[in-house]
């Protein structure tokens, strides 16, 4: 075993046992995480949800660090979505403001481990000082290869397929005969992006909030009862362990990268 992962998930470590379940040739090339559960974390504590959403960037550090250390090609975190401005303001607020001082810190990890972050949702409406905070850092970690960071914020998934429709109206280039799902694909926020291979959600809510609905079509989903804040590295190492137990079909008989007998 490499030496960044022993140094990562100690031997004599659940983590390291978990680690030795996962077939490290076969890993998810993207996870998304819905981030749920920082209210319900305070309210069982007696804190405000303010305290369970900053003790939830504890957790989000440690995934990001994980999945780059596995070797991840792409992590997108659901930070705030378009519906969460319903929330009272003095939350709202103290999300953003969290965002921008996690920024403030972080950046300098980003660049060491050569992660580049990528930010989807509208822009319009986030707080300028925020906005300007990301669009630096996307900017200082635009040429980082080893893993891409997306953070889903004021992001909602019907308003990002009405804002693809909309693109391709306005562009006028494609008539409706040439219209097909790779070229709309091309089109939403993550075009560029693989779909992501695993879905997790915390908290144990079995719903996918509005949450990169084009995109999981075939993604493998998985639910933890675990709430956001107290979400670790080996619950991570759980979820990939659960996901290569799974036979992808994508639709056919057969698992992908399966041949029917017979055939060379």
């Amino acid at each position: 075993m490499e030496p960044y992962l022993e140094e990562y998930f100690p031997p004599g470590t659940e983590e390291h046992r978990l680690l030795l379940q996962i077939d490290l040739a076969r890993l998810p090339r993207h996870v998304a995480v819905i981030m749920d559960g920082n209210g319900r974390w305070a309210q069982q504590r007696g804190l405000t949800r303010i305290q369970g959403h900053d003790a939830g960037s504890a957790s989000v550090r440690e995934v990001v660090e994980a999945s780059a250390r596995l070797g991840l090609g792409f992590l997108t975190l659901y930070a705030f979505s378009s519906e969460n401005w319903k929330r009272p303001r003095r939350e709202v607020g103290g999300l953003w403001r969290l965002l921008r001082e996690y920024l403030g810190k972080e950046d300098s990890l980003l660049v060491r481990n050569d992660l580049r972050l990528r930010v989807i949702g509208r822009k319009q409406g986030i707080p300028g000082p925020v906005l300007r905070e990301l669009e630096r850092v996307e900017a200082l970690t635009r040429d980082n290869k080893r893993m891409t960071l997306i953070v889903a914020l004021n992001y909602g998934g019907r308003g990002e397929i009405v804002d693809a429709a909309r693109r391709i109206l306005e562009e006028g280039k494609i008539p409706a005969a040439r219209l097909d799902e790779a070229t709309f694909a091309a089109h939403l926020s993550t075009g560029d992006i693989p779909d992501p291979d695993l879905l997790v959600r915390t908290s144990g809510e079995l719903r996918i909030s509005n949450f990169l609905l084009w995109q999981i079509a075939y993604a493998e989903i998985f639910v933890t009862p675990v709430l956001w804040p107290d979400f670790r590295r080996r619950h991570l190492l759980e979820a990939i362990i659960e996901y290569q137990k799974r036979e992808r079909r994508f639709g056919d008989v057969r698992p992908v990268g399966k041949k029917p007998r017979g055939r060379r």
